[in-house]
């Protein structure tokens, strides 16, 4: 490969901190510092074909600071690529280091330092955020020495996170997760002393149910929850598993950036946070059961007060995230159901190792509460049938939000982005 220089002569940035912290890419270890070097147009939209390149990319950007977005290759589809293009972003493929370039079709001048982000299209067509490394390094002060797990696809909010953190401190090494070895991580991670790992809680979910004796025996220290509703019921099977971790659920997105941190093992976060107004951390609200964030780690263009789009509803002493509104609100013969909240009470039994709760068309009713759900593999006790967990449900819930369907599934569904569809 050539010289790492941006094809635009961006100037060179200090070397990041932690340029000689280890990772560990397809079960090879090596360091920051020994990745590939990239030559790279700008600005660049870097489609990655494996975790290599992508961390290449990362590495190139901390360096050079060209305008960059990054993502798998397989997130962008061919409209995309070509809106992209039509941004004056050159559209660079890269397999095994080698770059292929297609040509912006309305070229513009670069902005130095600017990293995009897709969203996760999780209300529609991804659309570009615009950050720096700076407001995507949400964590600054000295930390102890971790050996993390990435498990998250190149690009995403999440995987940003992770990286940052390797990439800018001293001591915090990475251990990637490729796609094809997402149903046996717990082994490459016991391999490579994995001490801290974060996931969606999905990815925890069906690791749990897939192998729970493999994943107990990596020496997880720090457990980090995010990217989806975290629910009790999880954050209860982790603490069982690994009683001396720090066990914390984050809620953060491409728009506001990393705005909740909780570390108390309890789902939601304390109602007290509502409204409080401290400098230099998020402003929490909520307007109409909708959560409103006012960040100093917002995207580009997003100052003030911005709409989630996730809904909340307090519960005691908490405020929880239910689902995204156009997706949480069942309205059942005009009542209102939460799916999030009968979501939870399904996983809360112990039989359940995942479940999905959403709306479908009925008589009369409009609308009626139906769920899909994965029982927990045990080997002492039969799963529970529809007629039992419907029971489970009609117990803690009021008629109209029980669900009416059950659905047996054999296998937690995940996507690229190792979130369901909840």
């Amino acid at each position: 490969m050539t010289v790492a220089t941006s094809r635009a002569g961006s100037t060179a940035h200090p070397e990041p901190a932690g340029i000689d912290n280890r990772i560990v890419v397809g079960g090879t270890p090596l360091t920051w510092r020994e990745l590939p070097e990239l030559t790279l147009p700008a600005p660049a939209a870097v489609l990655a074909h494996g975790a290599r390149d992508a961390l290449a990319a990362a590495r190139h950007h901390a360096t050079h600071g060209t305008e960059l977005l990054l993502s798998g290759a397989g997130r962008v589809d061919a409209a995309l690529r070509a809106e992209l293009r039509d941004a004056g972003f050159t559209l660079t493929e890269l397999v095994d280091g080698e770059p292929r370039d297609e040509a912006p079709t309305r070229a513009r001048a670069a902005d130095p330092g600017r990293l995009w982000l897709l969203t996760s299209g999780s209300t529609g067509r991804p659309k570009r955020v615009g950050h720096t490394l700076d407001s995507l390094t949400t964590v600054r002060g000295e930390q102890p020495a971790r050996t993390w797990l990435c498990p998250y696809a190149p690009g995403t909010y999440a995987w940003w996170q992770v990286v940052t953190l390797s990439l800018t401190q001293p001591g915090q090494h990475l251990v990637v997760v490729e796609q094809d070895q997402l149903d046996d991580w717990p082994a490459l991670a016991a391999a490579h002393g994995v001490d801290a790992a974060s996931g969606t809680p999905t990815f925890w979910r069906r690791t749990v149910y897939r192998d729970a004796a493999a994943l107990a025996r990596v020496p997880l220290r720090q457990i980090t929850l995010g990217g989806e509703p975290v629910d009790q019921a999880i954050l209860d099977q982790l603490r069982a598993l690994f009683p001396a971790a720090r066990l914390s659920w984050i809620y953060a997105s491409s728009e506001v950036g990393a705005a909740i941190v909780v570390h108390d093992g309890r789902a939601g976060f304390p109602v007290q946070w509502l409204d409080r107004v401290v400098p230099g951390r998020p402003t929490l609200s909520v307007r109409d059961e909708e959560l409103v964030i006012t960040s100093p780690y917002h995207g580009a263009g997003l100052d003030g007060a911005v709409r989630t789009g996730d809904r909340v509803q307090v519960v005691d002493d908490r405020v929880v995230i239910t689902g995204r509104l156009d997706a949480d609100e069942i309205n059942v013969g005009g009542s209102k159901v939460s799916a999030g909240l009968v979501r939870d009470v399904l996983t809360a039994h112990p039989g359940v190792a995942w479940a999905r709760v959403t709306g479908r068309r009925a008589p009369m009713l409009g609308r009626m509460v139906v769920a899909e759900v994965v029982p927990q593999p045990r080997a002492d006790a039969e799963p529970p049938d529809e007629a039992a967990l419907v029971r489970w449900c009609a117990d803690r819930l009021p008629e109209h939000a029980v669900p009416r369907r059950i659905r047996m599934l054999t296998e937690i569904p995940v996507k690229e982005t190792l979130k369901s569809d909840v």
